[in-house]
């Protein structure tokens, strides 16, 4: 059964219809998600206003996937799917989980000069899901050291 929600402003006499809570925020945790979609990552271009500052600002979205701070085996099996974030600087041997689903990656103090971001959409055992990478290439040009943070 469904339900729809209206508001009518008596005051112009207009019906508004109302987007449901599940359209805007996705399903219930309460009820296991049959035939689950992929999930997917979606990253903006860098925020220009923090490159001219040596900050890589990148706003980020996923779809068909919660990212909570869950981790291990048994959070794979969880209903809607979670996972988290891997982010690799400048091909380092080294990366940082973000579990904290804040919408913005943040790196600051990145020196003048080209860099690489790559960030990875994985379950809770670090496994990347297939495709979901994106990498960026941009530059940091010359600037003043000013603290944002």
């Amino acid at each position: 059964m469904l339900a729809q929600q209206s508001t009518q402003d008596n005051a112009q006499n207009q019906v508004t219809t109302v987007a449901s809570a599940r359209d805007i925020r996705g399903a219930s945790p309460y009820i296991a998600i049959k035939n689950e979609p992929a999930p997917k990552l979606i990253v903006d271009s860098p925020i220009p206003e923090g490159l001219v500052q040596g900050v890589y600002w990148a706003q980020y979205r996923v779809e068909n996937l919660n990212i909570v701070p869950v981790f291990g085996e048994g959070a794979r099996q969880v209903s809607p799917r979670a996972g988290h974030l891997h982010i690799i600087v400048d091909d380092l041997p080294w990366w940082w989980a973000d579990a904290s689903n804040n919408n913005t990656v943040d790196i600051a103090g990145l020196p003048p000069g080209q860099h690489k971001v790559r960030i990875e959409l994985v379950d809770p055992n670090h496994t990347v899901f297939p495709g979901q990478v994106v990498t960026q290439t941009f530059t940091i040009p010359e600037y003043q050291s000013a603290h944002l943070h």
